[in-house]
């Protein structure tokens, strides 16, 4: 199954992009939900709690029929049949359903994006190494962060301010609730009043715990990346940890975590979502948004558009329901056939998810 998955996955790769092996993904479907096909067939939706390879791959591009000689439009995708939600466990629901009531936050979004890591002035010309090709523990000197050696690999993320600004667009928020380059800083996030807004949206790099073995070696924790300052400090190296995560006060529907691959490690088989899930749930959050690989931003902006202008249409939709609105609406796009590949429809997926009242 692992080698199958890294084969699905080269076919999900942006940068660089291989025909997505469709008759594998059936086959894939078969063994891993063959089985069960006709219990899941009267739900409307899946959660599951993956292991091993499957926590590197969206369970919503499986494909549940033979599609040979099928238009990519009209291939019958998982996500056709199924809302689907990824969760961190299943005692995770226990957090995640509690029947305690909670005020809705006021604001509609606060965003994190385009953060500053190299100051350098060598640094536009410099090759960089992707942070979904790095783990966490490879920046790491004993039990310190390597800021230095961060900052020097991390790909500059420009794209992200026009991604945030586009989706504060959306959702009615303000010019002051985006905190772009200096502004999108640890500092910033543990000032700001997190818990007066509906969404959270971090569009940045994340490191995560590949290898589980060494990580805990080095007691590491999976982080955001936002600025590094010029002189780090033991608060603010720029890394926000999971448990800086854990520790904040949150009131939001969603936490976006957008812009590259945070929702596995940098080897198929790392632990799913390597805490930073599990952090955001026990600081609050309802849902988090993730995605598995570096997104497009224009195919970002039509996803999110798509998924809360489903949910303001109709309010009584689970998260993972209005994001399933929202692929399929792109699937069908025939003014961007292009938005019909996965690797543009399918790179979110819904972590967790509250029960609806």
């Amino acid at each position: 199954m692992s080698k199958e998955v890294e084969t699905l996955r080269t076919g999900l790769n942006p940068d660089f992009p291989k025909p997505f092996d469709r008759n594998l993904a059936y086959q894939l479907y078969r063994q891993v939900l063959g089985s069960i096909e006709e219990i899941i067939s009267r739900e409307a939706r899946l959660s599951f709690v993956l292991d091993g390879a499957l926590t590197s791959l969206p369970p919503q591009v499986l494909i549940t029929t033979d599609s040979d000689g099928k238009n990519l439009n009209s291939v019958d995708w998982l996500v056709r049949k199924y809302a689907v939600t990824v969760l961190p466990s299943i005692a995770s629901l226990k957090i995640l359903r509690d029947e305690k009531s909670t005020v809705a936050a006021l604001k509609p979004m606060i965003g994190f994006g385009d953060p500053v890591f190299d100051r350098t002035a060598e640094a536009a010309g410099r090759q960089r190494v992707a942070a979904l090709n790095r783990s966490l523990t490879s920046f790491y000197r004993g039990v310190t962060a390597d800021t230095r050696s961060l900052a020097e690999a991390l790909p500059a993320l420009p794209e992200t301010a026009d991604e945030l600004r586009a989706i504060a667009k959306i959702l009615g928020a303000t010019s002051e609730d985006i905190k772009l380059g200096e502004a999108a800083s640890v500092t910033t996030v543990k000032k700001e009043p997190i818990a007066d807004y509906r969404v959270v949206y971090f569009a940045t790099h994340a490191l995560v715990a590949g290898q589980v073995e060494r990580f805990a070696k080095v007691k590491a924790e999976p982080a955001l990346v936002l600025s590094i300052p010029e002189k780090p400090t033991e608060d603010d190296d720029g890394l926000l940890r999971a448990s800086d995560v854990a520790m904040l006060k949150m009131n939001a529907d969603f936490v976006v975590l957008s812009a590259c691959n945070k929702a596995a490690g940098d080897k198929p088989g790392a632990e799913a979502l390597s805490g930073l899930a599990r952090a955001f749930f026990y600081a609050g959050a309802k849902s988090l948004v993730v995605s598995h690989w570096e997104v497009d931003s224009d195919a970002t902006v039509e996803l999110m558009d798509g998924l809360f202008e489903a949910l303001k249409a109709s309010p009584h939709l689970s998260h993972a329901e209005a994001l399933r609105l929202s692929m399929l609406r792109m699937i069908a796009d025939s003014s961007k056939p292009q938005w019909a590949q996965p690797m543009f429809w399918a790179p979110f997926v819904v972590v967790g998810e509250p029960q609806k009242r």
